[in-house]
């Protein structure tokens, strides 16, 4: 029975970060956090998570005089990560000085190091908002929206990581309606793509927002649309939600939708066979309701970190501008061991560690002491 296990504070506060799991650690880049200086241009910050301690630590920020400065990708949000062998690759984001990018950006998770890898072919518009999955050599972009002409995409393009070569998808059927904020994620041969804000407008922004609660399917084999008749309750549409696979089937959690004015935290499971929607019950102390975090998968743990929510005992009714930034940390297991329910039952109940094998001692103190890279908010986050 799947269970949150860990619940922790005082990690990077960020909204709209990207991140990646690579062997036993998670790296997260950039993101937003409010009250900070965006108006100074300046490398993205890179956190890592080593997720046998819990331990997050900050790289160094590259100086001026550092070779490093201009590899870096600049400090933004609505960028992507994904993985592929040992690197991560960002791609797209902004900020409300530099604007958006369409620079591919390389970081070397072995040497700590940015690079930027020439690239060819048709480069897509710069845009944030967007989403990015691997499917076999290949990372495909699909959505967003493209600052060059001021207007939401639905198109795909891919980047070859035989070649660096960008290409644009020109795919058969129906595609799925122009969007941002929503998640491509990738099972199989398939590209799974699940909600996001539309417009009545189609690509034109007219604060009309549409959210759309149907799974889209892209097969990138036979270079086709489909969009499936499915079982079950699908999720309310949302955006800003997060997406993520274990054992082949595709999970959401959490996400906005502007047409309820409603925060969720609740977990949905599509089973890509069955093409059948359910709801997940998850035991323990899970994240409060939000938008914009990040989840990574490594082995049977979901690593959740981040996002935002309405402020608690807030008197506005403005969700949208009265918003807490999460610096907390959230693991879902979807295979708890014996040993962790009994050091969850030794947590909860208080019990004297003092006897306990000291290995032991150290996991519980891990799965208890918050981390030091931001002060915590004094909320239920």
């Amino acid at each position: 029975m799947q269970r949150w296990t860990v619940n922790l504070e005082g990690g990077p506060r960020r909204v709209n970060h990207a991140a990646v799991a690579i062997r036993d650690r998670i790296f997260s880049f950039g993101g937003y956090c409010t009250g900070e200086d965006y108006e100074t241009t300046r490398p993205m910050d890179v956190h890592i998570l080593d997720t046998v301690s819990l331990r997050w630590t900050l790289l160094p920020i590259p100086k001026l005089n550092d070779p490093q400065y201009s590899l870096s990708p600049y400090q933004r949000y609505g960028h992507t990560a994904v993985a592929y062998e040992d690197n991560a690759y960002v791609w797209g984001g902004r900020n409300d000085v530099d604007g958006a990018c369409s620079i591919l950006f390389c970081f070397d998770s072995t040497k700590l190091k940015w690079s930027c890898p020439e690239t060819g072919g048709k480069i897509p518009i710069a845009r944030d908002g967007h989403s990015a999955c691997v499917i076999n050599n290949k990372m495909f972009i699909f959505g967003g929206y493209e600052e060059e002409v001021d207007r939401f995409s639905n198109e795909i393009h891919a980047l070859d990581f035989s070649t660096l070569s960008w290409s644009a998808v020109h795919p058969k059927g129906t595609p799925a309606i122009w969007r941002d904020f929503h998640t491509a994620t990738g099972v199989g041969n398939n590209m799974y793509i699940f909600g996001g804000r539309s417009d009545e407008g189609g690509d034109i922004f007219t604060n009309k927002e549409i959210y759309c609660n149907k799974i889209q399917v892209f097969d990138t084999m036979t270079n086709t649309w489909h969009e499936p008749v499915t079982l079950g309750t699908p999720p309310v549409g949302r955006r800003s939600h997060s997406a993520f696979v274990f054992k082949d089937n595709l999970y959401i959690f959490g996400g906005y939708s502007g047409k309820h004015d409603m925060h969720f935290k609740d977990v949905f499971k599509f089973d890509p066979v069955k093409m059948q929607w359910s709801t997940i019950k998850v035991k323990g102390q899970g994240p409060c309701a939000r938008r914009r975090q990040c989840c990574c998968v490594i082995d049977t743990k979901v690593f959740l970190f981040g996002g935002t929510s309405p402020t608690p005992n807030s008197e506005s009714t403005n969700t949208e501008k009265d918003l807490t930034d999460h610096s907390d940390l959230h693991v879902l297991d979807f295979a708890p061991s014996l040993k962790t329910l009994c050091q969850i039952a030794v947590i909860e109940h208080k019990l004297e560690t003092q006897c306990l094998p000291s290995f032991l001692r150290w996991e519980i103190s891990v799965m208890t002491t918050d981390n030091q890279i931001t002060k915590p908010h004094n909320n239920n986050g």
